[in-house]
């Protein structure tokens, strides 16, 4: 556009100087008998104006992020699962077995992480343990993410919370304002019921708010509750979430402010939110409810696989020309979804490692895993300036979620802090298709 305007401005230039002061005189005159209109004129171009620029959507960039590295002493190897799920005393031989052959196959290693209320024994699932985890979680995640950005809690003016099945009362977002003490004017929401997916639902909610209340900041904290939704019943299509989902969460800075351009780390480029829940199909394949012994649990159906495909056909279908990505971070749900997408986006295992080395360390931390999936590519030093990211997620609902981030500037590894920083040598690491439980 500025090359273009370049000859328009070199005749201008040229017209000019062939103005004499006679000339500059009679023009004056001309215009005093006109001056309502030239008035008139004027107005219209500075309210064109002030309309443009009032109006044009405002930038939206992730200044910084931070995910939560629980204590060693919640460390979940296969072989802990499998012996807290026999102490239980709760699950039949045949559904130890079954999930023995779940765990084995599902992808997670051995450092994984489980609250101290499911690795105690007897467990102890209850809702003081569950604000605890919640606790721990959100706070541990808020602390490093100010640590970093150096911002302070007082100068946050958007909160979104999103934490899909636990929902106490006061809710979560009012932990977080009541701990940091939060200004008094704060726009604080909380999502709940609204699965893994819910993380980029949050992002979403964050960029409209950000779009109409300028110079502000937005905090969103992405976790899921263990502790009070493990399943101890025996009803199998809802044992395999006890095999898959582990502890964890994260918090993310969101900024409307131009003068933070110069040290976030992305931009928001574009969001797409797909929902198949007009369908009974897909509302129906990720669903919390009662088994016959009334004991509560999130049952998978076996739908679920071909649900997704759709929703994700049809969020790609959205997105339409803006598919073209260096960096993908898919929700680590499983080693069946990674697999399925994998085949079906015709990715690499350059493009995967991300996604499988964040399920095999830290499991399925629901809406949370994304932002461990981008620290992981941080941490090995693949992200360059320009470089556009695809956060994808699946979700009950059902729904499928994206986000686009662009990089603003290259991320170098050595100034990082995150989950992955002291260990990311030893990754990626080999998985398995069976990883053998020693009885």
């Amino acid at each position: 556009m500025y090359l273009m305007l370049i000859p328009l401005i070199g005749l201008a230039s040229a017209h000019l100087s062939t103005i004499s002061y006679q000339d500059v005189v009679q023009l004056w005159e001309s215009l005093k008998f006109n001056l309502v209109w030239v008035t008139l004129c004027v107005s219209l171009i500075v309210f064109l104006a002030t309309f443009y620029f009032m109006s044009r959507p405002r930038g939206i960039y992730l200044v910084d992020f931070a995910c939560y590295k629980p204590e060693p002493n919640c460390t979940c190897t296969r072989e802990t699962f499998m012996d807290r799920s026999v102490n239980a005393g709760a699950f039949s031989e045949e559904n130890l077995a079954f999930q023995k052959r779940i765990i084995e196959r599902s992808g997670l290693g051995q450092k994984t992480y489980l609250p101290s209320a499911i690795l105690s024994v007897p467990a102890n699932p209850c809702m003081a343990e569950a604000r605890k985890e919640a606790e721990q979680v959100m706070f541990g995640a808020i602390d490093q993410l100010l640590q970093k950005t150096g911002v302070k809690a007082k100068d946050i003016g958007i909160l979104v919370v999103n934490c899909s099945l636990f929902n106490p009362t006061p809710s979560l977002s009012a932990m977080i304002v009541n701990h940091y003490k939060l200004r008094g004017n704060i726009l604080s929401y909380n999502l709940g019921g609204m699965g893994c997916s819910a993380g980029l639902i949050a992002v979403d909610l964050a960029k409209q708010l950000l779009q109409v209340h300028p110079n502000s900041y937005a905090l969103v904290v992405s976790m899921e509750n263990i502790t009070l939704n493990w399943y101890f019943g025996n009803n199998r299509s809802m044992l395999v979430s006890n095999c898959l989902f582990r502890m964890g969460g994260a918090a993310v800075l969101l900024s409307n402010r131009p003068s933070d351009r110069r040290r976030a780390k992305y931009q928001l480029i574009h969001t797409v939110r797909t929902h198949k829940g007009a369908d009974d199909k897909c509302y129906g394949c990720v669903f919390q409810e009662e088994d016959e012994q009334k004991s509560i649990g999130v049952a998978l159906s076996k739908d679920l696989m071909a649900v997704a495909g759709e929703a994700l056909k049809t969020n790609i279908t959205t997105l339409g020309p803006l598919l073209a990505f260096e960096h993908f971070c898919i929700h680590a749900g499983g080693r069946a979804v990674l697999d399925e997408l994998e085949k079906n986006l015709e990715l690499t295992d350059w493009h995967m490692e991300p996604s499988r080395m964040t399920l095999n360390r830290f499991g399925n931390t629901s809406s949370s895993s994304l932002w461990y999936e981008l620290a992981y590519t941080e941490a090995k030093g693949r992200i360059k300036k320009g470089d556009r990211t695809w956060q994808i997620a699946f979700g009950s609902g059902f729904k499928c979620n994206s986000a686009v981030w662009r990089a603003l500037r290259t991320i170098n590894p050595a100034k990082e802090k995150n989950p992955w920083m002291d260990e990311i040598h030893e990754f990626p690491v080999h998985v398995p298709k069976v990883a053998t439980i020693s009885s």
